[in-house]
């Protein structure tokens, strides 16, 4: 039993129009799945992803109306879009110039060659090239060449004040394998850890950096609400939640999102995590061809369609 990968990443936005043109139009991201925050039916839930629409590609937002984060310990402080190719940055630098995203310069961090940004919320992103490492599904309709697309999420970056109970979780529950670490790009007096998971790799890195000295996080949109780890089926997914129940780990239990099963609970820094099946996916209640472009609802809320149509901005 060995979690595989980021699964997906869930950040908060304060506008959905916004958000929607961002990363469809400037990131040239599909978006996958319109649908509902499914424990808070007034917010949507906005998916983009690959072609295909796979686990391990998926950025997802939750459209709270709240003001912005205060950055600060005992959050997700960072997430890692992976292209392929020094070409490949380079277009994304004057691509992100252009479009007024201000990215950093060109910079190589842990081996691996990056560019950070933020969205028009202050989203904390970064474009790191991991060699084409496995296969890629670009979508034809992206406004971005397909060589240069965004193939994926990882490595993703925690940050918290104090490593040993973090680190104790992921290796002691969690199983993840900590395997380097690198001076934090912001101040070389802190260190970043890697962790990883299945066969490792950017697709398969959490970071976790260690910064007593900052306050703690304020949640808000520009924000990051969890992160999803992969489990490859059904079996595996019942193997964890019998692993945290007899480990006694505080937790969600099985939780049927209708894309894909989850179990969520807080590492001791008090980050959410999830572990989520990779099936059966985004096409079980559409089209590949069509999906995204109508609100979906999963089965129990679709008898209240037209209440929760009525209350959501128009995209």
């Amino acid at each position: 039993m060995q979690l595989t990968g980021i699964h997906h990443l869930t950040a908060v936005s304060a506008d959905a129009p916004g958000n929607v043109a961002f990363y469809t139009r400037t990131l040239g991201m599909r978006l996958v799945k319109k649908t509902v925050n499914q424990d808070d039916v007034s917010a949507y839930h906005l998916f983009y992803a690959d072609a295909l629409a796979r686990p391990g590609t998926d950025l997802t937002f939750f459209d709270f109306r709240t003001g912005p984060e205060q950055h600060g310990n005992h959050s997700i402080s960072r997430t890692g879009l992976r292209v392929a190719g020094a070409d490949t940055l380079t277009w994304w630098h004057e691509r992100l110039t252009q479009m007024g995203a201000k990215p950093s310069e060109i910079v190589t961090r842990d081996g691996r060659a990056t560019i950070d940004f933020v969205d028009p919320e202050g989203q904390r992103l970064s474009l790191v090239d991991d060699g084409g490492t496995g296969d890629t599904k670009p979508w034809d309709r992206s406004p971005v060449p397909a060589a240069h697309q965004v193939r994926g999420l990882g490595p993703i970056t925690m940050t918290v004040p104090d490593l040993a109970p973090t680190d104790a979780a992921l290796t002691a529950i969690m199983m993840m394998r900590k395997v380097r670490d690198y001076p934090h790009p912001e101040d070389a007096s802190d260190t970043v850890h890697v962790y990883e998971m299945g066969a490792g790799g950017a697709a398969a890195e959490l970071h976790v950096a260690v910064r007593p000295k900052l306050p703690v996080v304020r949640p808000g949109a520009g924000g990051v609400h969890h992160v999803a780890f992969r489990t490859p089926n059904q079996a595996e997914y019942d193997a964890w939640a019998t692993r945290l129940r007899e480990m006694r780990i505080p937790n969600s239990g099985k939780v049927d999102r209708f894309y894909f099963q989850s179990l969520y609970f807080r590492e001791p820094n008090g980050i959410l995590f999830e572990i989520a099946t990779d099936g059966p996916g985004f096409a079980t209640d559409e089209p590949m061809e069509t999906l995204g472009e109508k609100l979906a609802l999963p089965p129990f809320l679709e008898p209240r369609r037209k209440e929760i149509e009525a209350r959501l901005e128009p995209l």
